[in-house]
């Protein structure tokens, strides 16, 4: 039974002081018809529209005035100004197919002398937010409880009920199981509600309007709706209570087998932590809140009858991996009917390849590299390849990066190719319209960083990687192949130019068989892009790594500085910008995701004073962007990789300040 509930019974029970009054809630324990407050029973109202879809009438509001669609709170809060503590939001609507980045508000309550939200519910295409007005003696804000689209824009009617309720805020979507939020901030206990009026289908002006149908919207204080409404034979439609001039269906009746109906049953769900199971328990319903998975009690096991999500919990150190020495990058692959791989570069003058064996890495194979600075695996018909990127001269003083073969006969990787390359740092693999390319960062010739690098094309008549493109580069890192549609594009990270970190890192698009310049980004020591994808959105992260010019070399000197995500604009042909995020001299990022969460981490190597910062990992939050979630304790870290195995999901860093490499396990929920 809520709080609000409970007062509702205890206080009129006990003594009366002198003089003191009767305690009573602000306005009736019943549901409200918040709808009906402003559609008279015959619908007449100026621009509202009654249209009847799928056998069921709404209304359409988008066409009538803010103030139409409003009416005083006092009228349902009659005795006292303050909104419930607890209560729940039952809405029935349709909503339209909005563009991205659109939001529309459902239901408002505004203060109307100063025009202040008070409460508010919109949604957009991916997320729906409850929104509320917290207070404290700081000072007052606004509080954002934020819910994952639960797949509205279908065309079809759906009914939600929200229901707020000690701290928790809980969205069910046509009767199915709830999704609850836990937030730091709980809705206040002493919202006013004076001088307000409530707006529906509008934040009291023109931007914003609901443009879908709306059919119920119910307020109802002290409890949640949900059993209420739920079962019920047509969930979507399910009422507790719509106006007059809405109940008439040509279709078939939504009518609620729960009120209609009424039934007993010994079959419990239980709450809360996982409890015994036991012949007590037996055939009885476990829900898990946290992890949204319904369990039946078979015998002395909890079995699962709806499968659930997985979401990751927590990060956990799984292996420590010894290096020959420090390790600038690692590349993770898998070569078929063999087995998982990891290539370390090391700093020194031998690089290695570990095998994941028995749920761990060991070594493998050992290959001379100088200061290898990138590994990258790639494959050409049924040849496999592992490329490094040299970054110091060989014993004869001859600078040169290699391309390694896999021999199937010997199990190991054997010398293909030599390039010569000027203090390459990274390589990337590619192929377009079948034809197999390699690209290589030449960060700097001598002193001199403002070089080619270089673009080889694979040659099926000589089987050699043969010179097919230059592109003038300022202390090339990192290049970032992908492809949009019929297009292929290559980015480059520009980090030095000779006098300063402050410079444009170009994006280039393949054209009449080159690459020509596409667009430019303003970086800072930029070291490396990541590309990646959430939905049907495309994003481009690049990892800033230090803001430093000649000229001004004490004062500007900075490794804490932001790094950028950049979002793909269809319309205007561009990246542009999303999301700034603090980061401490980067040097990586990696997007990967857990069930349906989608997370970027980013390798953090230097503040300015020590190596031994943390690095991050963020999730993804929709409409907030990236969220950072849990911070990682790092030294010099360089590299980030994730990879699954049968047995879950990992993380593996290396450091470029201690022969030491880790192996992260993420655990999930």
């Amino acid at each position: 039974m809520s709080a609000l509930l409970r007062l509702c019974f205890v206080l009129p029970l006990a003594a009366p002081r002198h003089n003191a009054q009767r305690w009573e809630p602000c306005t009736d324990l019943r549901p409200l018809d918040v709808l009906a407050e402003v559609v008279p029973s015959d619908g007449a109202t100026s621009g509202i529209r009654i249209v009847q879809v799928q056998g069921a009438r709404g209304l359409q509001l988008s066409s009538a005035a803010p103030h139409t669609m409003s009416f005083p709170a006092s009228r349902i809060f009659s005795r006292c100004d303050l909104f419930p503590e607890e209560f729940s939001i039952v809405i029935t609507l349709r909503v339209p197919n909005l563009p991205a980045k659109r939001n529309e508000y459902l239901l408002t309550v505004v203060a109307e002398d100063s025009d202040l939200l008070l409460l508010g519910l919109r949604f957009s295409p991916s997320q729906l937010h409850f929104l509320f007005l917290s207070e404290d003696v700081a000072g007052a804000w606004q509080t954002r409880v934020s819910f994952r689209s639960p797949a509205l824009g279908d065309g079809r009617w759906h009914t939600l009920v929200l229901a707020v309720t000690a701290g928790v805020f809980s969205l069910t979507t046509d009767c199915g199981l709830p999704l609850d939020i836990m937030a730091d901030v709980p809705f206040p206990a002493t919202l006013s509600v004076r001088g307000a009026r409530f707006f529906i289908g509008s934040r009291r002006r023109a931007k914003g309007l609901f443009t879908g149908l709306v059919r119920q919207l119910v307020l109802l204080p002290g409890s949640d709706a949900t059993p209420r409404l739920c079962p019920s034979r047509n969930a979507p439609l399910a009422v507790l209570s719509i106006p007059r001039v809405l109940q008439a269906l040509t279709g078939k009746p939504e009518d609620n087998e729960v009120l209609k109906y009424p039934y007993e049953t010994n079959i419990r769900v239980t709450l809360g932590p996982r409890p015994p199971c036991t012949k007590v328990e037996d055939a009885q319903f476990w829900f898990d809140a946290g992890r949204k998975g319904l369990y039946l009690c078979v015998g002395n096991e909890w079995v699962s009858v709806l499968a659930a999500k997985e979401r990751l919990d927590y990060v956990e150190e799984h292996q420590k991996l010894l290096t020959s020495s420090e390790t600038l990058g690692i590349e993770v692959f898998r070569i078929p009917q063999v087995g998982l791989f990891v290539a370390t570069a090391n700093r020194k003058a031998t690089s290695a390849v570990y095998k994941w064996t028995e749920g761990k890495f060991v070594s493998y194979q050992s290959i001379p590299t100088h200061q290898a600075q990138a590994w990258r695996h790639f494959t050409i018909g049924k040849k496999i390849f592992l490329a490094v990127a040299n970054f110091e001269p060989d014993e004869k003083g001859q600078e040169f990066s290699v391309i390694y073969k896999w021999s199937h006969r010997k199990l190991k990787f054997t010398p293909y190719q030599s390039i010569a390359t000027h203090s390459a740092r990274d390589w990337e693999a590619f192929e377009v319209d079948g034809e197999h390319f390699l690209a290589v960062a030449n960060h700097r010739e001598g002193d001199n960083h403002n070089i080619d690098s270089v673009i080889y094309k694979w040659n099926p008549a000589t089987r050699l990687f043969e010179a097919n493109q230059t592109i003038a580069t300022s202390g090339a890192y990192d290049w970032e192949f992908f492809s949009v549609g019929p297009y292929s594009f290559l980015v480059v990270a520009n980090t030095f130019n000779g006098t300063s970190t402050k410079v444009h890192s170009h994006l280039y698009i393949r054209l009449l068989g080159s690459f020509q310049l596409f667009q430019s980004f303003p970086t800072l020591g930029a070291a490396d892009w990541e590309v990646f994808h959430i939905g049907e959105r495309i994003f481009l992260a690049v990892a800033n790594s230090h803001s430093y010019d000649v000229e001004m070399q004490v004062q500007n000197e900075s490794y804490v500085i932001n790094s950028v995500i950049y979002e793909l604009n269809v319309t205007a042909q561009a990246f542009v910008k999303f999301q700034d995020i603090l980061t401490c001299s980067a040097l990586d990022w990696e997007f990967f995701s857990v069930g349906e969460d989608s997370f970027l981490v980013v390798a953090n190597s230097f503040d300015g004073r020590t190596f031994s910062v943390n690095s991050i990992i963020y999730r993804w939050q929709g409409y907030e962007g990236f969220v950072a979630v849990h911070s990682l304790p790092t030294v010099g870290c360089r590299d980030w990789e994730a990879f699954s195995t049968t047995a879950g999901t990992y993380l593996i860093y290396s450091s470029a300040k201690e022969p030491l490499s880790r192996v992260l396990r993420l655990r999930t929920r």
